[in-house]
């Protein structure tokens, strides 16, 4: 059996056939998936500055939540309403259990701004439980469980690793990188995965040194993109406020044609690192200029 296409109900109904009533509800009332409690996903400072920034409008879509109050989209506005000392929100509710209203999160969250893939992979896998039942209950179905056995077949596990991969929209494979991390990666690690700071693939092959040496990768990566983070800012703010580049600009070959330019101990001062822009242009520090116009002709 392979994964639905769509997310499923216990009953076997897909989930996006199921409809919500608008409610209006009491902030208080409303709480965090048991999952989203357990692993935390946090709300930056600035996303709620964003939200604020927005005024009413950050309220204009209703939450969505669970009989109960179990909120499955919109946690940061209700965040915002708490800090807000708001009374109401506004919501959609929709009658789900504990295991389909995570499916549902899950699936509200593979969105450009919803949780990155390590956080939807930690949460997917608190249905691993619920998937391997559900596998056990079709084994019976189907007659193949007639001694009483309650393990699963490697082919019924391997679909329980689908399963678990098509809730959080992720590969099979990453899933079993981020099982592999939750093991072996060191904290520090596992806390730029849930920021979203490294990709699961490069975080993996990290796992595989020793804790030490993870952290020095890790530190380095961290240090390299605050370089090139800076680096990209000043050059937006130097584009942005000085004029257009001259019609006859200066080449690469102009400056370093001189025959004394690759005997000159200039060019050793001068550091050069690689950024991603596009197009072929070097840019370079009005210092370095001046070193490199100081090379005799």
């Amino acid at each position: 059996m392979q994964p639905d296409e769509k997310l499923r109900s216990e009953a076997g109904r897909p989930l996006d056939d199921i409809h919500g009533q608008l409610v209006t509800c009491r902030v208080e009332e409303l709480h965090p998936h048991p999952s989203y409690v357990r692993h935390q996903p946090t709300v930056s400072a600035s996303q709620l500055s964003a939200l604020a920034d927005l005024g009413d409008l950050a309220f204009r879509d209703p939450l969505v939540i669970t009989g109960d109050g179990t909120i499955l989209d919109g946690y940061a506005r209700w965040e915002l309403a708490r800090l807000q000392g708001r009374s109401t929100l506004v919501c959609i509710e929709y009658e789900l259990t504990e295991a389909e209203a995570l499916q549902f999160l899950l699936q509200r969250h593979r969105r450009s701004n919803g949780l990155n893939d390590f956080m939807r992979i930690l949460l997917a896998l608190d249905l691993e439980p619920w998937f391997k039942e559900k596998g056990r209950t079709n084994q019976r179905a189907g007659g193949q469980n007639r001694k009483g056995s309650s393990n699963l077949t490697e082919a019924e596990r391997l679909d329980v690793r689908a399963e678990i991969a098509c809730a959080a929209g992720v590969s099979a494979g990453s899933l079993t990188k981020v099982k592999q991390l939750i093991k072996t990666a060191h904290p520090k690690l596992q806390q730029a995965l849930r920021a979203g700071g490294i990709s699961i693939h490069k975080a993996w092959l990290w796992s595989k040194l020793s804790a030490e040496k993870q952290l020095t990768e890790l530190h380095l990566h961290e240090s390299q993109r605050g370089t090139k983070k800076t680096i990209r800012l000043l050059l937006r703010q130097h584009v942005a406020k000085s004029s257009p580049v001259s019609a006859n600009p200066r080449s690469l070959g102009d400056l370093l044609r001189s025959p004394f330019a690759l005997q000159s101990k200039e060019l050793d001062s001068i550091a050069v690192a690689e950024i991603n822009v596009p197009r072929k242009y070097v840019f370079l520090t009005r210092e370095a200029l001046q070193a490199l116009k100081s090379i005799k002709r």
